[in-house]
């Protein structure tokens, strides 16, 4: 990992499935250190900008991996729990966030991925609701018979803080509503106009009180408030743009339900707009944008929801996000500098990744001193130079880029860039790049330190082998000290007690030493006091290597390594072929098949293993081919006999459930009526069943419409039961 919080320097298409594990580990506990300062402190240690830049990175790496999708995953959740101070309020309905785009083509692409999911004509058009995006907390009212009886910030989507009497006192909120359903939640964004954040300052610093960052902080500080009186003395506003429960349709459209709420007496923001055509929309958004600074309230954005209530309905949400509705963000800053060096760094599997260091410039209210140069061919396109005067992007990578070089500024005597022939890791092992790759890689593999550590890493995490007490650091610590270079010798430290304490004791001496000439005292008496302890943490870690030496099928897999396995491919592994045996044995058999005929272009001209690994759900002749690769390497079977000779792996047995298709394998079809095969897809994998491309012998039902082809006679060919549209919906219970 060479990249600044938590994410690498490498482009998302160049990743490895390892390099894409890691960062995703890392966006995941990046992130929800961000969401808590956020949300919970209404202390954000980044702009809003560089934190879209996390979500989207991790967004991005999810799509183009994803078998790798971690159950603690951003994607997964809302902002962060409640702080404590409140009492837990649990949302009736979940407070959605929003996916976001940050071009015109992404909002078009937004519009034609609804077309096809609902199977509308190119012609018909999708009104949508275009609202400016604000920059405030979002909150949820709840009224029942008309009384407002609970108000919640949204926290992490699923439950929030109740702040009900501090809510009471905004006037923009009303406390009754005339003919109302008997219960309705409304939701929309509290705020503080710039104009008002700048009085409550000028207040707070005359009083000798904190001064806040930015007018967003300042709203959630105002309305956290444990006193409700302090709370009524902040000049707090209040936009309406959405429901949560309700019990009655108040609306069939967006626009009418905003109508419904100025009706009550809600505030809506009144730049609102409805549109029919997307280049309406993209008007609006760039007359909002050039608008942007003489508003006196912060936005960030511009909302895009369809209007149509029963298409919202059918499109439904996915993951943390609804379907119908996106979020267009404003174009990213830019800056300029001088580019000082370009260091190459390596990655987990060998990438060599050029990395500018640049003079620290500050873009879009960050400090920036690191830029990503991606590959050898963007050096070499844009010719890159030390010395050069650059203009630098912070958007959609965590990273900032090097978009351009100013030439006419560059220095007499700069000269080209050129790639290594070698690593920079000690070794100084052969790089090459492979034809058709943009990645040039060391050749040193597990030979290779940095790869080394790396895969240390990965084996002992917590999706892996999960090994309480084994962190980086320690693992670094015993891979510099050579008490471990494979994953087996984890399993043998246990026979060399003594140089393993000896390590860790130094370790904490260095450690304890630093700290005490830091703060000027001796540090003897820690030292001593803290000898005993250094035995038992060595005890408590080698009973947490004990603890593993029974695992399961499917962790085994993913602790490996192989290019392209994550999480859910390996469980689909072990699920298919049961046991540490017989996966290895389909593999390798499937290894021999591949390098007898390289050429291949279809699973069925490999051989049968092969095939029967291609057709496992979701694995097509890249993924094969990677696994291929690894079963073809001595050194990585020696890895797994070491590994077996010092632990038992456990075979995979699948979980039970009542679902009438959950777990069975689906393919879809010929031309569905009554439902695109995109809202086929969604409804089958919602309902737990495994969604495929192709028919199998392992394939459970295949759907068939008319016009169903080849697909059809697979499935009669391998004995597939087949139904219609009809009994697809009979057999689910309808939509």
């Amino acid at each position: 990992m060479t990249g600044k919080e938590g994410a690498s320097d490498i482009p998302v298409g160049e990743l490895t499935p390892l390099e894409a594990a890691s960062e995703l580990q890392a966006l995941a506990k990046e992130i929800a250190r961000h969401d808590k300062a956020y949300y919970q402190k209404d202390a954000p240690l980044i702009s809003d900008a560089e934190y879209d830049a996390l979500r989207r990175r991790n967004d991005a790496i999810e799509a183009a991996f994803p078998n790798l999708v971690r159950k603690d995953s951003p994607s997964h959740r809302l902002g962060a729990a409640p702080a404590t101070g409140f009492a837990k309020v649990t949302h009736a309905r979940p407070m959605l966030s929003l996916n976001n785009a940050f071009a015109d083509d992404e909002v078009v692409e937004f519009v034609a991925r609804v077309r096809r999911f609902l199977g509308l004509a190119e012609d018909q058009a999708v009104a949508l609701v275009c609202e400016p995006k604000i920059d405030g907390l979002s909150i949820s009212l709840r009224y029942e018979r008309g009384k407002f009886v609970l108000g919640a910030t949204r926290g992490d989507g699923t439950s929030g803080e109740d702040v009900t009497a501090n809510l009471k006192t905004l006037n923009d909120i009303p406390e009754t509503l005339k003919r109302a359903p008997k219960v309705l939640e409304v939701r929309g964004e509290v705020y503080m106009t710039r104009k008002d954040f700048a009085a409550l300052n000028r207040s707070q610093q005359a009083a000798g009180e904190k001064v806040f960052a930015n007018p967003r902080n300042a709203a959630a500080g105002s309305l956290r408030q444990k006193n409700p009186l302090v709370t009524a003395t902040r000049p707090l506003r209040f936009f309406a743009y959405a429901w949560g429960e309700i019990s009655e349709p108040v609306a069939d459209t967006q626009w009418r339900f905003l109508e419904r709420l100025r009706h009550w007496g809600f505030l809506t923001n009144p730049l609102g707009k409805l549109f029919e055509r997307v280049e309406d929309c993209l008007a609006a958004y760039r007359d909002l944008e050039a608008r942007r600074a003489k508003l006196d309230y912060d936005i960030d954005g511009m909302v895009y929801k369809v209007n149509r209530l029963d298409w919202q309905r059918r499109l439904g949400q996915v993951s943390r996000a609804p379907r119908w509705a996106i979020a267009h963000k404003f174009a990213a800053e830019k800056a300029m500098t001088r580019l000082a060096a370009i260091e190459l760094q390596v990655g987990r599997t060998g990438t060599l990744t050029p990395v500018a260091h640049l003079e620290p410039v500050t873009v879009g209210g960050v400090v920036v001193s690191r830029a990503t140069l991606h590959n050898e061919d963007y050096v070499v396109e844009k010719d890159i130079r030390v010395g050069d005067t650059v203009v630098v992007q912070r958007a959609g990578d965590v990273i900032p880029q090097v978009l351009e070089v100013v030439k006419k500024k560059r220095p007499k005597g700069a000269a080209p860039f050129r790639f290594p022939k070698t690593c920079p890791c000690p070794l100084k092992t052969r790089v090459v790049r492979k034809e058709g790759e943009a990645a040039t890689r060391c050749t040193g593999e597990l030979a290779c330190p940095y790869q080394q550590v790396e895969r240390l890493f990965h084996f002992a995490s917590r999706d892996a082998f999960d090994i309480e007490g084994l962190g980086e650091a320690n693992i670094q610590l015993f891979f510099d000290n050579s008490l471990i270079k494979q994953p087996a010798d984890i399993f043998k430290l246990k026979t060399k007690p003594q140089e393993v304490t000896k390590v860790v004791a130094e370790w904490h001496r260095l450690q304890s030493a630093a700290r005490q000439a830091a703060k000027g005292r001796s540090e003897t008496a820690g030292a001593k006091r803290k000898k005993g302890e250094e035995y038992k943490s060595v005890g408590n870690l080698f009973a947490a290597i004990d603890d593993r030496r029974r695992i399961p099928l499917n962790r085994f897999i993913y602790a490996l390594g192989i290019r392209q396995v994550g999480e859910a491919t390996a469980r689909l592994l072990a699920r298919v072929y049961g046991t540490l045996d017989a996966w290895q044995g389909a593999m390798k058999a499937a290894a021999k098949e591949r390098a007898k005929y390289p050429d291949a272009t279809r699973p069925n001209e490999v051989g049968e293993a092969y095939a029967e690994l291609c057709n496992v759900e979701s694995i097509g002749m890249s993924m094969a081919d990677d696994i291929c690769r690894f079963f073809s390497e001595s050194h990585n079977i020696k890895v797994i006999r070491a590994l077996e000779a010092e632990l038992t792996v456990e075979g995979f047995a699948a979980p039970v459930s009542s679902s009438a298709v959950a777990g069975k394998t689906v393919v879809f079809t010929g031309a569905l009526e009554q439902m695109t095969r995109e809202e086929a897809k969604a409804m089958a994998e919602r309902l737990g069943a495994k969604v495929s491309g192709s028919v199998s012998k392992k394939t459970d039902l295949v759907v068939a419409g008319p016009g169903a082809g080849s697909k059809l006679k697979d499935a009669e060919k391998h004995g597939v039961r087949v139904i219609d549209e009809a009994g697809w919906l009979a057999l689910v219970g309808g939509r």
